[in-house]
């Protein structure tokens, strides 16, 4: 599985994006998703997963009611809706695949990953 994000730029404080992540291959409903975040100095930290069929979501705290996780096996696509961004949002978003919706929680061991794709926040 290949995938790209995509969505990413500079936005005001208050403002919206909303990222896409483009899975190449024909197992792509198989597996579980996640959004993750590196802000310059900082670790990664897991933004928000998806489960394979999209029964299950998580977010991290920070996040919760302002982002939305979604995904349409059909177009091989999941999307990261964010709204009421804040400066603190401000970094590399990625997105990953993995075969255990656990692991794009916790981040570790995961089977794919694309490149990133800038989100800046301006206060």
């Amino acid at each position: 599985v290949q995938l790209q994000a995509s969505g990413g730029g500079l936005v005001q404080a208050g403002g919206s994006l909303r990222l896409s992540c483009a899975a190449s291959g024909r197992t792509f409903s198989s597996y579980a998703m996640g959004w993750f975040r590196q802000a310059p100095g900082k670790e990664r930290e897991v933004v928000a997963a998806i489960s394979w069929s999209g029964d299950m979501t998580y977010y991290r705290d920070s996040v919760k009611g302002r982002f939305t996780i979604s995904r349409d096996n059909a177009r091989n696509t999941v999307f990261l809706q964010m709204n009421s961004l804040k400066p603190e949002d401000t970094a590399v978003y990625y997105c990953a695949a993995d075969a255990y919706y656990n692991r794009c929680i916790t981040g570790h061991d995961l089977d794919y990953w694309g490149k990133g794709t800038q989100v800046t926040v301006s206060s």
